[in-house]
Parts: C-alpha cells; structure tokens; sequence
C-alpha cells in the first residue's frame, strides 16, 4: 500500500467517523423523544426496517449490487448483529432514564475498551499514553455513575454494557472489514435488528410483562401501540440516521486501525452536550463535567498522541475542524 493511499485511507476513515457520530446523536434525541410512550423493541424494529430498505434500495447498488449480499462470514456477521442490538438496547434503556450527555460520556468508555481488545485480538501497538488515557477515561466515567452514593442510578450501568458489547461489535468489523464491503456490514446488522425486535415484539407486544419495577424495564417490556403521523415521522428519520451512522462508522473502522478511529467518536459526547442543554434542558452538574471532562479528555490525548507519533500523516490530515 503506498503512502498516499494510506493517507487517504486514514482521511477518509476519520470522516466516515464524525459523520456516523453526528447521525448516531441524533438517533438519540429521536429515541429519548420516543421513549416515554412507545416499546423500546417497537422503535427499534421501525427503525431498522426502513433502515434496511434505504441500504438495499439505495446503499448496496451504489456499491455493486446485491451481489455484496454474498458472504463467507455468515456467521462473524450475525455475531456482530447481536452485539450491536445488545449495545443499542443496553444504551436506550439507560438513556431513557439518564440525561443524554451523562449516559453517552458512560458510554463513551467503549472506544477505550476497543483500545484494549484491539491489542489482545488484533496484535496493535499501544504505548503508555494511550493506556494512561483508559485510565483516565474509566476514571470519568466512574465520577459520572457515583457508584455507593446516594446519587447513583442502576440505569447508569446499562451504558456500561452496551460500551463494552459495541466495542465487540467494532473488533469483529475489524475482523472481517478487509473482505466485507460496509454495505454488506450495514445489512446485515440491521437484519439482525429486525429479527430480535420482532421476536421480543411477538413475545412482549402485548405488554404482558409491563412492569413499573424501573423506568428502563418498562420502556422494554411495553406494549406497541400505532403511533400518530408525526412520532412515526420520527421512527422513519432515526431510520435513515440509523443507516447512514450505521455504513459510515462501518467504512471508518474497515478503513484504519481501530486504536486511531475510536477518538474521533468524541465528536458524538460533545454534540450529546449540545443537544442535551438545547433540545431537553439538561444541564450536567458539576460531577458530571467533571467525568465528562476527564472522558473527553482520554480521548484527546489519545488524539494528540497519533499525531505525534504519525506527525507526518498528522499534519497533512484536514481534521483540525473536530475542534
């Protein structure tokens, strides 16, 4: 591979990476906005459906048609759907409790935890800054949870699980991003959307197993109901962010090495910052800037670290706008 195709590479990769953020936040806001009246397995399902049909009808042909459909990876693939349905209902069911900016810095632990499982499954070098930075990073997210206070929350554990269940859906991309066009990542993960959806909507959907024992549980358990124009309007536009975030952090990780794309989806916990003060008037305290700072900060010096080490790379890449 010569040099400039891996400056490309890399460009191309870290762009890929702030656009799938800036469509996944906003998957969120339409998800918390959903979240007090529509079954959490419901939104999923009408989200995934429409996203499947933009990448078939839209996506896969712009790439070379449903012949990308063919795999080997059978298998690699439907592990990686479950990881990544896993994830997003872990995440939704805390954010529907949590504010916004809080569960996605929680979250945010996961591009650490991708830093360490790419160097246990996938042989890259990490040097003492960037662990200094999981530290650190792990450090803000416990500030954020206030485990043994009187102000923690058992919805801030499910950020958790879903950052360390997408952090294994991004080493299995890795896995197999060398043969796999992300159209043919992206399908697949939202079949795998649409057939555990569907399956908890006809176990659950008459929200027999309702419960009032958590917020969080309710949204899972509760029943479909049809929703209006406008709030189904909005299932329909978190499907299309959905598709897009969903090829586009595909492409980022099959472009570049996992460790240098994880810090780039920091864009995402400021834009979170952002939508949550604007759209839901929530407005951390100051523990949460702190785990938020410490979060955001691990990923910057992780960021600063690349370009000191690939300066070359570092000061021909067009990213200084992530500021």
């Amino acid at each position: 591979m010569s040099a400039k195709h891996s400056d490309n590479s890399i460009r191309i990769g870290i762009l890929c990476a702030i656009i799938a953020s800036a469509a996944f936040t906003l998957n969120d806001v339409g998800v918390k906005f959903l979240s007090g009246d529509y079954a959490l397995h419901q939104i999923i399902f009408v989200r995934a459906v429409f996203a499947a049909l933009i990448t078939v009808v839209i996506i896969i042909p712009l790439e070379g048609g449903v012949s990308l459909l063919r795999t080997n990876h059978i298998g690699l693939h439907l592990l990686r759907g479950l990881a990544v349905t896993f994830a997003n209902m872990m995440f939704f069911m805390g954010l529907s409790v949590l504010p916004l900016a809080e569960a996605t810095a929680i979250f945010f632990v996961s591009p650490l935890v991708i830093t360490v499982l790419s160097v246990i499954f996938l042989d890259e070098k990490v040097g003492r800054w960037r662990w200094f930075a999981v530290f650190a990073g792990l450090a803000g997210a416990l500030v954020i949870i206030r485990p043994g206070t009187s102000a923690f929350q058992i919805a801030a554990l499910f950020p958790i699980l879903a950052a360390i269940s997408y952090a294994i859906l991004h080493i299995l991309t890795r896995k197999i991003g060398k043969t796999e066009k992300a159209s043919t990542l992206a399908f697949y993960t939202q079949l795998v959307f649409i057939v555990v959806s569907a399956t908890i909507g006809l176990v659950a959907g008459n929200g027999q197993f309702t419960t009032d024992i958590h917020p969080s549980i309710e949204f899972l358990t509760r029943a479909w109901i049809w929703p209006p124009a406008d709030e189904f309007a909005v299932m329909l536009v978190i499907g299309v962010l959905s598709a897009t975030g969903g090829y586009m952090i595909s492409q980022a990780y099959r472009q570049c090495e996992a460790a240098l794309i994880a810090p780039f989806e920091y864009v995402a916990l400021v834009l979170a910052i952002i939508w949550g003060i604007s759209i839901f008037g929530e407005w951390p305290d100051g523990v949460a800037w702190l785990g938020i700072a410490l979060i955001l900060a691990s990923g910057l010096l992780v960021l600063w670290r690349e370009n000191v080490k690939k300066k070359g790379v570092a000061n021909q890449r067009p990213m200084p706008r992530v500021r």
